[in-house]
């Protein structure tokens, strides 16, 4: 699907196909953002073709897999950025690429599928801001990307702080498999947002052509953006090493467990070793054992191991070790 948005200084608005983009070139002043959702790459170098994008940047846009990036062309800036299509609590996301071509009076924007952020500015806000410049609504939409991860972010802080509580109250290898999988798909956040904080740092600090850091608006939104990614990147780093806690807490409950129980172990081993000595002499099978014909000897050696197994006892309690 293309669609297209047409502004001009006078106020007028239009929206409309491919065919915007012959009237657009007629109108010195005027503003144009075509988005282009799902299309084929024949049909996208052909409308990228129109605006003398670059035969790199084409390709660059065109990878299924490129990380994001900023980077400038004669005719435009190319931003390939990872959007979402589909985000939850559970930090379960489905992201996408959406490829920006930035020129003096155009945008033009290409994703695979439906990206959330596209679609509100493209039915509220977008108008405005393309009258205002095309930078802008790029701008904007990143932005408004950002917001949504971070709505899911914080959702995900109320889930893992019952994590947190049930881990305590009952840990199990359920609950750590869990926490596991929320720390895998926290280092993949993770890697993302710190491909995008590191192109908005190079907004902030280089000065691009069809992103001028000189007009205080484009300022302003590229401060907005960077502060955004800023706060998603510690937001994961944070949540990964909150998950590592929980893990090594996890771990050391599990160790102190296991070492009561040994201890436990050890100490009923400790009381029946000699006890077993004794016995273990006592069933030896030679023919003159002097004990053997005394006529108190049974009860004499029960004597012993009942001594020697309370001393012992009284001797572990002291200890504290039971």
């Amino acid at each position: 699907m293309i669609r297209c948005i047409l502004t001009t200084p006078e106020g007028d608005v239009r929206e409309g196909d491919v065919s915007l983009i012959d009237e657009w070139k007629t109108m010195p002043t005027a503003h144009l953002w075509v988005d282009m959702k799902g299309e084929s790459e024949a049909q996208e170098r052909e409308v990228l073709e129109h605006f003398d994008c670059h035969p790199m940047a084409i390709q660059d846009a065109h990878k299924e897999r490129h990380p994001p990036k900023i980077e400038e062309f004669e005719h435009h800036t190319l931003i390939i950025y990872r959007g979402i299509s589909s985000f939850d609590a559970q930090l379960n996301f489905v992201p996408q690429q959406i490829c920006f071509f930035i020129g003096e009076r155009f945008l033009v924007t290409l994703h695979p599928g439906e990206a959330l952020s596209i679609e509100r500015l493209f039915s509220e806000h977008g108008k405005a801001l393309l009258a205002l410049s095309p930078e802008q609504v790029a701008l904007k939409v990143m932005y408004t990307s950002a917001g949504f991860y971070i709505d899911s972010l914080l959702e995900f802080e109320t889930e893992l702080s019952d994590l947190e509580d049930e881990l305590l109250e009952n840990g199990n290898d359920v609950l750590m498999r869990k926490i596991t999988a929320y720390r895998s798909r926290l280092v993949k956040m993770r890697r993302i947002f710190s491909y995008h904080k590191g192109i908005t740092q190079e907004l902030t600090a280089y000065d691009y052509a069809h992103l001028p850091r000189g007009e205080s608006e484009t300022l302003h939104a590229i401060t907005d953006v960077e502060e955004r990614f800023e706060r998603l990147y510690t937001l994961t780093q944070m949540y990964y090493d909150i998950c590592g806690d929980l893990v090594d807490g996890y771990i050391s409950i599990s160790s102190h467990q296991l070492n009561i129980t040994m201890r436990v172990l050890t100490v009923i081993t400790a009381i029946f070793v000699p006890l077993t000595f004794i016995a273990g002499i006592y069933g030896m099978n030679f023919e003159y054992m002097p004990e053997l014909s005394y006529q108190y000897g049974y009860f004499f050696v029960w004597g012993v191991m009942l001594g020697i197994g309370g001393m012992l006892i009284w001797l572990f309690k002291r200890k504290d070790w039971f």
